[in-house]
């Protein structure tokens, strides 16, 4: 019995903190999500939508990942070998840190603080991550050359669901 309740709490455990796919993949961004403010690697506080339009025209990779995480970090190496094989894709990194001071240090130790860089300073739950659904990192998205979602939702570099919409976008 007592080894039942054991496999029974691990079982609830495990699907409590993983991460779900999102019921509907959402193919663009609300106003609302848009105006979210994230701030810059320099500490400007900028709207999404103003990051999202620096890239119009081109293919945007958004990496929302956390120095705490540890699949975050395992997936950094695959982050950069995607990089690589797409050299002409621009990526950004959103952290969901919980400090600015985390997040900095988050970046230079993981050697990433030449990238673009922003961190949601009002925390997990906020308009932009509401509503893509995001509940756990790390988590890919590609962005079109529009701003529009080509990919709604990755959980690693290595997903072919990425490549397969880099490469869609491509043509």
């Amino acid at each position: 019995m007592k080894k039942i309740i054991i496999a029974a709490a691990l079982f609830l455990g495990l699907n409590a903190f993983a991460q779900k796919v999102p019921e509907i993949l959402k193919t663009g961004f609300s106003q609302e999500a848009l105006a979210q403010k994230i701030v810059s690697a320099s500490g400007k506080k900028v709207q999404i939508k103003d990051v999202l339009e620096k890239h119009k025209g081109k293919i945007v990779i958004v990496d929302f990942w956390a120095s705490w995480c540890r699949d975050c970090i395992l997936a950094l190496p695959s982050t950069k070998e995607l990089k690589e094989k797409n050299p002409e894709i621009d990526f950004v990194y959103f952290s969901l840190d919980r400090s600015s001071e985390q997040w900095k240090r988050g970046l230079e130790k993981y050697g990433i603080s030449e990238n673009e860089n922003y961190w949601f300073d009002e925390g997990w739950k906020n308009n932009f991550n509401n509503y893509i659904d995001l509940n756990w990192v790390p988590r890919f998205m590609v962005i079109d050359q529009k701003g529009d979602i080509a990919n709604y939702y990755s959980i690693s570099p290595n997903d072919p669901g990425i490549q397969k919409a880099i490469n869609s976008l491509k043509n």
